[in-house]
């Protein structure tokens, strides 16, 4: 995808990102919940795309987005200039280690990089959007028990391989707890290729609305609960 990519609410100008519009981003965006959020913030926001889904969903909250790159953060704050939720978005050319959050969150999320230890593309600002090693976790972890609210939430879409390293370093060495998780397949019969993990101090009193994600129903054709998920989202559904 390059260019221009419409929603229904709002459009989002790629054309300068280093990591376009992907399926695991408007995933997340779609999934990701806390009951009536105030603050948020979408950590590695590149376009923007996530914190706008979630700017429109929950019509209450203050949505702040950092990102690393400064071509990234300079798009999505165009993004969310033009977008109709201007007045509660809020861009921050950071690095997760030097944020420094004012306030609390309710939610946080993030579409983090997630290739460790892959052969790194000869693109810089690609292999920041795309690399990572497991130091950035530890550290988005210990952000979480800082940031979030007594009953928030860190939500993150990894590969699964990946999301079960995460887990246990979750457990066992930051003491949070696992809310939930949705399991996310290409077609029906295939194994798991990304994981939603939801991640706090506390249980959530109201979990995910599944468990399961299937995104194709045939080769080319998407499942009713992929257009229902997106329906508020995409022109074409």
């Amino acid at each position: 995808m390059s260019g221009i990519f419409r929603f229904k609410q709002f459009s989002v100008d790629q054309t300068a990102s280093a990591m376009k519009i992907n399926t695991d981003g408007v995933v997340l965006g779609a999934i990701a919940y806390v009951d009536h959020p105030a603050r948020i913030l979408d950590v590695g926001t590149g376009t923007g795309v996530i914190a706008l889904m979630l700017a429109q969903r929950f019509s209450g909250a203050v949505v702040d987005a950092i990102d690393i790159d400064p071509i990234a953060a300079d798009l999505a704050k165009r993004n969310f200039t033009t977008s109709p939720f201007s007045d509660r978005l809020r861009c921050h050319q950071s690095a997760l280690q030097r944020f420094e959050a004012d306030v609390p969150y309710d939610l946080i999320v993030s579409n983090p990089p997630f290739f460790i230890g892959a052969l790194k593309n000869a693109d810089i600002r690609k292999q920041v959007a795309r690399h990572t090693d497991l130091a950035f976790f530890d550290d988005l972890l210990e952000r979480a028990t800082q940031w979030l609210t007594p009953g928030g939430s860190l939500q993150l879409i990894l590969p699964v391989t990946l999301a079960d390293i995460i887990e246990r370093r979750i457990i066992n060495e930051h003491g949070l707890l696992i809310q939930g998780q949705v399991d996310v397949r290409s077609f029906t019969a295939q194994e798991p290729i990304r994981r939603i993990l939801a991640i706090g101090k506390r249980q959530m009193p109201h979990r995910f609305g599944e468990t399961e994600l299937v995104i194709y129903e045939s080769k080319g054709v998407y499942s009713q609960r992929y257009r229902e998920l997106l329906r508020d989202f995409f022109l074409a559904f």
